[in-house]
């Protein structure tokens, strides 16, 4: 493992950290406005349909996943430019 790879460790968790703070705050507001409910349901929502319940895990899933992509390119990007080298 390169020098480059083992520094991007605890900067990757940090960068993971604050991604799923942004997705968590992305989604939150993304549901607000399509559902135009506060709180989105989770499958012990005994109320909810399982329509609307996974609706909201595709929805969530999505968002997580495209903000962990940013958060993870961006940062390997960044070190790269710090460092020269592609973490990795």
């Amino acid at each position: 493992m390169s020098r480059t790879s083992i520094l991007y460790k605890p900067l990757g968790m940090g960068f993971g950290m604050l991604g799923g703070l942004l997705a968590s705050a992305l989604f939150n507001r993304t549901w607000k406005a399509v559902a135009g409910q506060d709180d989105a349901p989770d499958a012990h929502d005994e109320d909810r349909a399982w329509g609307e319940i996974l609706a909201a895990a595709a929805l969530q899933g999505a968002i997580f996943a495209v903000v962990k992509a940013a958060v993870d390119r961006g940062g390997a990007i960044g070190v790269r430019r710090v460092t020269g080298r592609w973490p990795g």
